[in-house]
């Protein structure tokens, strides 16, 4: 059996991760494949209760670290129930959010820095990486406004203050430029329709060529 794909969706708060998520699913499902979309943290029983400790809350429930040691028990049990026995199975999977979120958001948001979470990423998932990263890029401010206007009450990042926001862009940016062969960065501020294209192309390009 062959094994599947794994493809992550990256980006700040309201780039529209989610909604590009469900449409590349449905997409790929189109063409026959065996497609799971899941999310991070969250989509396995204990890390959708980890997700609860993150997501909601005052933004200074936990300090940097506490945060990443948190991102990383989700990551691990998201991996270990979820993700890797779906590639074995030879499914295609497409996650909202993986390690890049919290290199991002806790590394260049909460100024960890690299190394630590690294380290972190090096013990709960070992050599394992996406086949394909898609970075949803946007100006803060817009994204922040669309995050603002869910009202789905997993705000708790979203009402961080503008300059956080700021540093996660250009952690993702950073990020983007020191894996090329991975990442892929995505003009998130057209239409949903227009930005579902243009990620269509990344993955024929890059997966299916």
């Amino acid at each position: 059996m062959t094994r599947g794909r794994f493809i992550t969706f990256e980006g700040g708060e309201g780039a529209g991760k989610s909604t590009q998520v469900r449409l590349l699913a449905a997409a790929l499902a189109g063409q026959g494949r065996d497609v799971l979309a899941t999310r991070e943290p969250g989509g396995a029983t204990g890390a959708e209760e980890i997700r609860k400790l993150l997501v909601s809350g005052d933004p200074g429930r936990w300090d940097g670290v506490t945060e990443a040691l948190l991102h990383f028990a989700a990551r691990r049990d998201h991996l270990a129930r979820t993700v890797w026995p779906a590639l074995d199975a030879g499914r295609w999977v497409v996650s909202d959010r993986f390690a890049d979120s919290t290199m991002a958001y806790q590394g260049y948001g909460h100024g960890l820095g690299r190394e630590p979470i690294e380290r972190l990423y090096e013990v709960a998932v070992g050599g394992f990486a996406p086949d394909l990263t898609l970075i949803l890029d946007i100006p803060p401010e817009a994204g922040v406004t669309r995050a603002h206007a869910r009202h789905d009450g997993e705000d708790r990042y979203e009402r961080m203050d503008l300059s956080f926001h700021r540093r996660l862009r250009d952690g993702f940016l950073e990020i983007a430029g020191r894996e090329p062969q991975r990442c892929v960065v995505i003009d998130a501020s057209g239409s949903v329709d227009e930005v579902h294209a243009t990620i269509l192309k990344a993955v024929a390009d890059r997966l299916l060529a």
